[in-house]
């Protein structure tokens, strides 16, 4: 009897050009010193709900998301999309939006335990940071890319996203400004008001600006770190 074999064939695009390695190797003092000074910057770094009004440059919030740009992602396919919102009015419906969630979370969706764990920090569903601040910056995932009219499926999302925004998170710290991880949720409203397409999920909306002359922030401990690491 005749075997019948099948053969699958697969389609590799071309290799990229590839090109040496900008690497400058530091010495060990250099190495120290520049883990002990960017340590320092970002044990400094706290998260601010009472922010002034004052302006801020716009070059500084466009800086900052290159930075957040050059982060590694799965297949190099960059599966983010930040948008900047200064415009009062989209401020305030995001706000109006944002807190009809959040008062519904507090009031029927959190669990008591949920609820217990937030308690030390005083938060409650109303946000009145979203329109004191001078930006909103609205971090989208790009679930999926499209070209021709077809879906081209997207790698690690959510981890290429999460490693961008702390990047971002970074460079807006050493910039000296204040920033704050907010996730109401769900936060589908974010597309529909911002009008983004149907690829892009909201991943995390971060209020920038200066704090607030008489802001205050809970005290913290981080956990030592014998209790995060483990060198085998």
């Amino acid at each position: 009897m005749a075997e019948s074999i099948c053969v699958l064939a697969i389609t590799f695009t071309a290799l990229p050009p590839f090109e040496p390695l900008p690497f400058h190797r530091l010495s060990a003092e250099e190495q120290s010193s520049a883990v002990a000074v960017f340590l320092e910057r970002m044990q400094a770094r706290r998260t601010v709900r009472d922010f002034s009004d004052e302006p801020v440059p716009l070059a500084l919030i466009e800086a900052a998301i290159r930075v957040a740009a050059t982060a590694p992602s799965g297949a190099n396919q960059q599966p983010w999309y930040f948008v900047v919102v200064a415009d009062p009015a989209l401020k305030r419906e995001i706000r109006v939006a944002a807190e009809a969630e959040e008062k519904e979370n507090y009031e029927s969706r959190f669990p008591d335990e949920w609820l217990a764990a937030l308690q030390p920090f005083g938060t409650d569903w109303q946000k009145p940071f979203l329109e004191t601040v001078p930006y909103l910056i609205v971090v989208f995932s790009v679930n999926y890319g499209v070209a021709e009219g077809r879906k081209i499926k997207h790698y690690y999302v959510q981890e290429s996203v999460g490693i961008a925004t702390g990047f971002l998170l970074a460079a807006l710290h050493l910039a000296g400004l204040a920033t704050l991880t907010h996730t109401p949720s769900p936060m589908a409203f974010l597309g529909r008001i911002l009008n983004r397409p149907a690829n892009e999920r909201p991943f995390l909306l971060i209020p920038v600006g200066y704090p607030a002359a008489e802001a205050q922030v809970p005290v913290l401990t981080k956990k030592p770190i014998a209790d995060v690491l483990t060198v085998l």
